[in-house]
């Protein structure tokens, strides 16, 4: 394999000069080489920088759902020199707001699908991809890029209630991309399904800048439902790794799987990401599809990987693995040492794919980087053979189809309901979703709160999966001794 370059904008040019005539993208019927992929680029590049909206430094948005014109406003963006936002494609408007107003967009790329949440933006200008799509008649400049320059910022929830936007560079990636390579033996061969958001920090590392970084392949799914299509796709696609979450994979473990199909699946390798992998599911599925499955670790600060079970070597059921190569993790009490083995505490990180901050942020970043180490704030241990186990995640936090949700950010919104008193959000199991978020609030003396209206508000004012499954009404909320919400005794309610 050739030298690997600073940048995976670098990488994409070298491998697409290497090999132009190989299959990037499989998109249904629609067979992208590297050569096509570089054409589209070019022009989404020049006919940005033809409508003037993009400069090198700048911030530019994107809004889109899973397609090629990701990829290609997004390599566009990067080798103009611009930073890119993936925008999360659940929130509501008020939400990308937030995101708009904190770092100053310069513009967003959206489409058809988003008109109701874009026509509601302000001070941001939108740019249709049917503005970008046609062939470009300005041959676009290339910035050229640094591995220190701002490459992504990706915003993810925050205990305040508002999401904070994490700083990651060229450097932080490309390092996490090579870690990924070296840890799952990905060769030019390997075609990797994509088909969870493109905007989540999971995917764009592990499922976009891998694969068009070393020449390997990418299987874009256009949607995970019905299933069986999806199955249809990774089998016509001889697709190699499979890349999910674990109610993927809880799914296919439990489902009847026809005897041919192991005759035609082409599968060496499953990767589990974003939630914890129960170890019933990771027994059954490599008992029923005879491949390894992959849990791993990461989080968006960390660009995103930190962890993997071992493609070669002790897969531990309920373990999120070792650390990648060139990452260090440690288990640490409150005052920051390190505990002994077995013992839980923090999990902390230290390695080159660690952000270079959070955007505008300076108390939490004081909070959260110290002494060159990332504190996560998730709880975990160590293993005598190093191997990392999560015991609890970051205070608070739920996981609802993989996706991160606070319980302050839905609180702030119950808050603002009229005649709200007291609110509070906790999670509960929920088999088809991970977890789900229920709300209890209690109302201010001498009114009344109807649930149904409750949820009809958070429904205008928060993405669908950080909706409370349920509101229930208390006329007042336990505290403990020191006056906060008991959220335990809470607990005992679900």
């Amino acid at each position: 394999m050739m030298q690997p370059s600073a940048t995976v904008i670098a990488q994409f040019d070298q491998i697409t000069a290497r090999h132009p005539r190989k299959v990037a993208v499989f998109y249904g019927s629609e067979r992208i080489t590297y050569h096509q992929l570089a054409g589209h680029i070019h022009d989404y590049a020049g006919n940005l920088q033809h409508l003037q909206t993009i400069k090198p430094g700048d911030k530019v948005g994107i809004l889109l759902k899973n397609s090629p014109r990701f990829i290609y406003a997004l390599y566009a963006l990067l080798k103009s020199g611009a930073t890119v936002v993936p925008v999360n494609t659940f929130l509501k408007a008020p939400e990308v707001q937030h995101i708009v107003d904190d770092c100053g967009l310069n513009c967003l790329i959206s489409e058809d699908d988003f008109n109701e949440v874009t026509g509601k933006l302000e001070r941001v200008r939108i740019i249709h991809t049917r503005q970008l799509a046609h062939k470009s008649h300005t041959e676009p400049v290339w910035t050229p890029t640094t591995e220190t320059d701002l490459a992504v910022i990706i915003y993810t929830s925050g205990t305040t209630g508002k999401s904070k936007g994490a700083l990651l560079t060229h450097r932080n990636i490309a390092t996490n991309v090579r870690s990924c390579i070296t840890a799952l033996d990905e060769t030019t061969d390997d075609r990797l399904t994509l088909l969870l958001p493109m905007f989540h920090s999971f995917m764009l590392t592990v499922c976009i800048f891998m694969p068009l970084s070393m020449g390997a392949g990418i299987v874009l799914i256009k949607s995970v439902q019905p299933f069986k299509l999806v199955v249809r796709e990774i089998i016509r696609n001889r697709a190699t790794i499979l890349v999910g979450i674990p109610q993927l994979f809880q799914a296919m473990a439990q489902a009847k799987v026809p005897f041919w199909v192991h005759w035609v699946l082409k599968l060496r390798l499953a990767i589990s990401g974003a939630a914890p992998l129960p170890g019933e599911t990771l027994t059954v599925f490599e008992r029923k599809f005879r491949f390894p499955l992959l849990e791993g670790y990461g989080l968006s600060e960390a660009s995103p990987v930190v962890s993997f079970n071992p493609l070669h070597g002790v897969r531990k059921a309920g373990s999120v693995g070792l650390p990648l190569p060139g990452i260090a993790v440690k288990i640490v009490n409150d005052h920051g040492h390190e505990v002994p083995t077995g013992e839980v505490g923090e999990i902390i990180v230290q390695g080159p794919n660690v952000m270079r901050g959070y955007h505008n942020q300076p108390v939490a970043n004081a909070e959260t980087l110290r002494h060159d180490w990332l504190y996560t704030g998730d709880m975990g241990k160590k293993d005598s053979d190093g191997y990392i186990f999560i015991v609890d995640r970051r205070k608070e936090m739920l996981l609802v189809r993989g996706m991160n949700v606070y319980p302050r950010e839905i609180e702030e919104v119950l808050y603002t309901f009229p005649n709200v008193n007291e609110a509070a959000v906790i999670a509960r199991a929920d088999d088809k979703r991970g977890e789900a978020p229920i709300a209890f609030v209690s109302p201010k003396p001498g009114t009344a709160l109807d649930s149904a209206a409750i949820l009809r508000y958070c429904r205008q004012r928060l993405a669908d999966y950080k909706l409370p499954r349920e509101v229930r009404i208390m006329q007042s909320l336990p505290r403990t001794a020191t006056g906060k919400i008991a959220k335990l005794e809470l607990k005992k309610f679900l």
